[in-house]
């Protein structure tokens, strides 16, 4: 059956209007992939380690992290192997090795156990389990079963408890235990035989421990006991009779021992023999010939068991430590490491269970002091030549870095915390300086000598692995991209980003390379172990007139907890050296930041930060920043979104009347204006407003017909989308008829709603954008089953007087009155929508200088990867059949879907794993915008969406052009020569 005319049509105007544009797609040859971008792997914060340090093969160490990433690293250098990087819908619980080749992991509350090929990191098998995903799971490898080729891998959550062969996957057996409410706390397999000891908690206090056979899964003893007072779920499983589990209060440990079928057990306080305890305690899994671990908020004890009335501590550290767990040696020995701050270095500590007075090694490291504290430790021994045991330690640092210590130095470190990126700003590099001393002339003649007298070495071939690694350093330092001084095109920047950690990074925009870097004092963990958490980035003076002699300087705003009604602290560091210039801890929360447009007399940017009574704080507190924000406070105006309670809420400020505030740069708010949106049929998803700095080069728009349209440029206008309660789960979680979407403009400083639309059968997520007078979203079309991408775009209609020219010759035109949101605007939406074929995760659009280059959508795609989509494929003002004028003035023909190019893909054939956030930057040259996309990896490239038609590119020849000079210099010689000889002739006839 032949398709109807009008489809055929869009199909035809589909294929014309991508091969018209095919020029918007800027796309690169595979040899200049780097030169102007460039990409780094993370995998973020290790949270458990396992090596594989076998005589064969290359020594690796598999990690898994809290970014839900597999990864092997080489053991030598810190190198990627290879990766997965998980969804986080499906996170990883635990790993370990099995049979030396498998690496197995265990995901999903327990429900998913998967093999991974160890050289390479391909899938072997994939097993689904039924468990109760509530509780805690755990992951047993059997090590010395009798069957040793196909070793048995032990899975418990809940009351479940499976058996599955690492061979192909198979489960061998399943066991569900009968006690009510048992979750599994510890599977222990027994050296001596094939029984596997499983310790589990009913309820609060009920102690229940099963011993199983291995091979069956038969339950061969069953003891089950009440222990007054109630257990908090920590529990140590030393050997088959005694078992050390820490109380609901965590102020007192149960010892407790197995006598054939009986229990016996005794409560002790800790309090009795550690004094001066504070902070939670916790019971550290180390347990190794009754030795015991117990960790505060400051100092870690090591314990000894001596029977069942006897507790006594042996050892404590003091200074923050870490303790890893206990590793196998020798057949009756086991060995276990200590990493702790002494001064500016660490000291790594190894002792054995058998010996605890005695260490085997005590060493002491120097790092960087911006990484923080110790917070885990992963020890792995080798072999010396001398047959003696040797021993390496994989350090996790505050700043969630890594090191690698081994003979007292750190062999590799890697910074992951860039891995967990919650924020990024730009900040212009130094302005290079004309004048130059002696010593520095000096120093470069000398380094210029030793730069050829390296390349000469290398020419000949005579150079070492060092001196060419130090040529290539050389090329990399002496490349204008990398240098420390800002240029001419504004390509040179520092991207300063703030991480999960609260650390702060300054990486080069030439090649990514950290510049400096910042631990801040103030956003670390407190005393009492409760974890800061880092909100923003922003500038907060950047010097001008008067202050030209100063640094630039940024703002970092955090939390002293992770509660968001926890007080807030500021930092401000130089941004040029990362120096903490000064930090201050607030005695109010932080709710909202509000960045003004306002600055005082030494260029210091004002900022209002919210808290939770709605209570308004101006930042900084100075007489001079005071002076200019009276002034203005009546114009500022703001809002919140309440998404618990459904609501927008509009505010102004007025000076506080409250008597018990003495503070004068604290402001009281007053509600202007709230949207309640119905709870049974509507759910805020997102809301979205213009960037601050967003430049607009013209107010007007001249259609094909020379006609103008004004738009609606109102920094105030708020996009906000709610969808249906059913359609806030995931895609498929509602009907067609239950779901619905709807995309509001509303004015914030008169609650206004402008614009009101309603897409049936859509749900989220919802990811938008806003620039200028135009807002761009992206939805899932349950009826279509299809992704959609809309545009709204709105005009200002009061100003199309000023379409007469006599009236804007005579100056009787309005396009210079103020622009009120009091006043009821008469504006003219234009909207449409097409389908789309990829899920979004983030969106974001392109910032020049002076906003005269064409804008490009820059769409993060499920596959991490960017596409550049050029604003003209979402004009709403396509039409399928557009007249000459239209097409003149460059409308695109309708197509009921946009069209990806691939050329289009900035990332070109890279990944940015679990891509987050995309930031774009201006550049001073107008044509170019810096974009940098972060997740998991970073990347950082630079896009001319309109080409770079202010500049040249990188492949023009000028060697061609001055030939081609000198060939016209040359050229224009001769004819005079000739001329002049042509005119000498003439005169003698």
């Amino acid at each position: 059956m032949a398709p109807p005319p009008r489809r055929l049509l869009l199909v035809l105007f589909g294929f014309l209007a991508a091969a018209a544009l095919a020029t918007l797609a800027v796309a690169v040859y595979e040899d200049q992939v780097g030169l102007a971008d460039w990409h780094q792997k993370y995998i973020g914060k290790v949270k458990q380690a396992v090596y594989h340090s076998q005589k064969s093969g290359r020594r690796r160490v598999v990690v898994l992290t809290e970014e839900n990433v597999i990864a092997s690293l080489d053991l030598r250098s810190g190198d990627i192997f290879w990766r997965h990087v998980i969804e986080k819908n499906d996170p990883i619980d635990q790993l370990s090795l099995s049979l030396g080749k498998y690496v197995v992991t265990l995901s999903s509350g327990g429900s998913i156990l998967r093999a991974w090929n160890l050289p390479d990191g391909q899938m072997i098998w994939e097993t689904n389990m039924q468990t109760s995903t509530e509780s805690k799971s755990l992951l047993h490898v059997l090590s010395n079963n009798k069957v040793p080729k196909d070793n048995l891998v032990l899975v418990s959550a809940g009351q479940w408890i499976y058996a599955v062969s690492s061979i192909d996957g198979v489960i061998s057996w399943g066991k569900e235990f009968t006690l009510d409410g048992l979750e599994i706390k510890q599977v222990v397999q027994s050296p001596e035989n094939d029984i596997v000891y499983v310790v589990g908690i009913a309820g609060s206090s009920k102690l229940a421990v099963y011993q199983l056979n291995a091979k069956t899964g038969e339950i061969v003893k069953d003891t089950q006991e009440s222990l007054p007072g109630g257990l908090c779920g920590e529990t140590l499983l030393s050997s088959h009779n005694m078992l050390v589990a820490l109380d609901e209060t965590r102020s007192a440990l149960y010892i407790v021992e197995f006598k054939g079928e009986s229990i016996s057990y005794n409560k002790v306080q800790i309090s009795d023999f550690v004094q001066d305890l504070s902070g939670t305690v916790k019971l550290l899994p180390l347990m190794s010939n009754g030795i015991i671990a117990l960790q505060s908020s400051s100092t870690v004890f090591l314990l000894k068991l001596q029977g069942l009335n006897r507790l006594e501590v042996i050892h404590s550290f003091d200074r923050p430590a870490a303790v890893s767990d206990a590793l196998t040696i020798t057949e009756k020995d086991e060995a276990f490491a200590v990493v702790q701050h002494v001064g500016s270095q660490i000291e790594f500590i190894v002792k054995v269970t058998s010996d605890v007075s005695n260490e085997i090694i005590r060493e002491k490291v120097n790092i960087d002091q911006h990484r923080g504290s110790v917070e885990k430790v992963f020890l792995n021994n080798y072999v010396r030549t001398d047959k003696s045991h040797g021993f390496r330690a994989l350090v996790v640092m505050e700043d969630h870095s890594i090191l690698l210590i081994q003979q007292g130095a750190v062999v590799w470190s890697r910074e992951d915390g860039l891995a967990s990126i919650v924020d990024v700003m730009a900040s212009e590099l130094p302005v290079e300086k004309d004048g130059v001393s002696v010593a520095d002339v000096e120093h470069n003649l000398f380094e210029w000598l030793k730069g050829h007298m390296l390349k000469l070495k290398g020419t000949l071939m005579l150079a070492s692995v060092d001196e060419l690694a130090a040529i290539q350093a050389l090329r990399v330092r002496s490349s204008e991209k990398n240098k420390m001084t800002r240029d001419h095109n504004g390509f040179r920047k520092l991207l300063i980003v703030l991480t999960k950690a609260g650390k702060v990074l300054a990486l080069h925009t030439g090649d990514g390379r950290i510049i400096w870097s910042n631990l801040l004092p103030s956003l670390r963990a407190s005393k009492s172990g409760e974890m800061s958490s880092a909100l923003r980035l922003y500038q907060w003076q950047v010097p001008h007139h008067r202050v030209m002699r100063e640094n630039p300087s940024i703002l970092v705003v955090g939390r002293s907890g992770a509660d968001s009604v926890a007080p807030g602290v500021l930092s401000i560091l130089d941004s040029y050296s990362g120096e903490e210039l000064n930090s201050q801890r607030f005695d109010h929360s932080v709710i909202q930041i509000i960045p003004l447009a306002l600055k005082d007399s030494s260029e210091q940017r004002l900022h209002l930060i919210v808290d939770s009574n709605s209570y308004a704080h101006l930042y900084p507190k100075s007489p001079d920043a005071l002076n200019s924000f009276i002034p203005e406070m009546s114009n500022i105006y703001f809002y919140s979104m309440d998404v618990q309670k459904n609501a927008i809420r509009g505010y102004s400020l007025q000076k506080s009347s409250d008597l018990n505030l003495d503070d004068q740069y604290c402001f009281s708010t007053k509600e202007l204006w709230s949207i309640i949106f119905p709870s049974d049929s509507e759910r805020i998803a997102i809301s979205e407003t213009r960037k601050m700095n967003e430049v607009v080069h013209t107010q007007a728009k001249i259609i094909a017909d020379q006609d103008v349209m004004y738009k609606y440029l109102s920094k105030n206008l708020v996009f906000v989308a709610t969808v249906s309660p059913k359609a806030a789960g995931e895609i498929g979680s509602a009907a067609p008829e239950e779901a619905s979407l709807v995309a509001y403009l509303i004015d914030a400083v008169s609650g206004r709603i402008l614009h009101r639309v309603t897409h049936h059968g859509a749900q989220g997520p919802v990811h938008a954008v806003v620039s200028e007078n135009w807002v761009v979203y992206h939805y899932f079309n349950l009826r279509a089953h299809r992704f959609e991408i809309a545009v709204i775009e709105i005009y200002d209609q009061s100003r199309a007087d000023n379409k007469d020219v006599m009236k804007l010759i005579l100056g009787k035109h309005n396009l210079s009155a103020p622009m009120t949101s009091y006043s009821r605007p008469e504006v003219m939406v234009k909207s449409q929508s097409y389908f789309f074929t990829h899920s979004v995760k983030a969106m974001a659009v392109t910032q020049t200088a002076k906003g005269i280059t064409s804008k490009q959508l820059l769409i993060g795609t499920i596959g991490d990867q960017v596409l550049a989509l050029d604003k003209r494929f979402l004009d709403p003002r396509r039409s399928v059949n557009p007249t000459q004028q239209e097409k003149e003035e460059g409308i695109i023909p309708l197509t009921d879907s946009l069209p990806i190019i691939p050329q289009s893909y900035v990332t070109h054939s890279l990944q940015v794993e679990a891509l987050r956030g995309i930031v774009s930057i201006p550049a001073k040259l107008e044509s170019t915008t810096l974009v940098f996309t972060y997740g998991v990896d970073l990347f950082y490239t630079r896009l001319a969406p309109s080409r770079t038609y202010d500049s040249l590119t990188d492949e023009f020849s000028y060697a061609l052009l001055l030939i081609t000079i000198v060939a016209l210099v040359a050229a224009l010689f001769v004819t005079w020569i000739w001329s002049e000889k042509k005119e000498l002739r003439d005169k003698w006839r």
